[in-house]
């Protein structure tokens, strides 16, 4: 009788398979106001698919967007402020 064992491929976890780590959910947690604002605005927009846009639908819509570009903004702001150490 053959012993197969050697033959079997290691079973480890896989980079995909692993859990997000601290400074992963730390970057996440950071990007969820961008996050929820291009959801509001993909929600704007799935809203306009089987009609015709009303005029209210169009101003949610540029309000969501306008939403998105503030928080990026926002996003890139403090990153540069942290980058530099807060000085101007």
């Amino acid at each position: 009788m053959k012993n197969i064992a050697a033959l079997q491929a290691l079973v480890t976890a896989d980079d995909f398979d692993r859990e997000p780590t601290a400074a992963e959910l730390d970057a996440i947690e950071a990007e969820m106001p961008v996050i929820l604002a291009r959801v509001e605005l993909l929600d704007a927009q799935i809203v306009t698919l089987d009609h015709t846009p009303t005029e209210l639908d169009q101003r949610r819509i540029r309000r969501a967007r306008r939403r998105v570009l503030a928080t990026r903004r926002e996003l890139a702001n403090q990153a540069a402020a942290a980058e530099t150490g807060g000085a101007a």
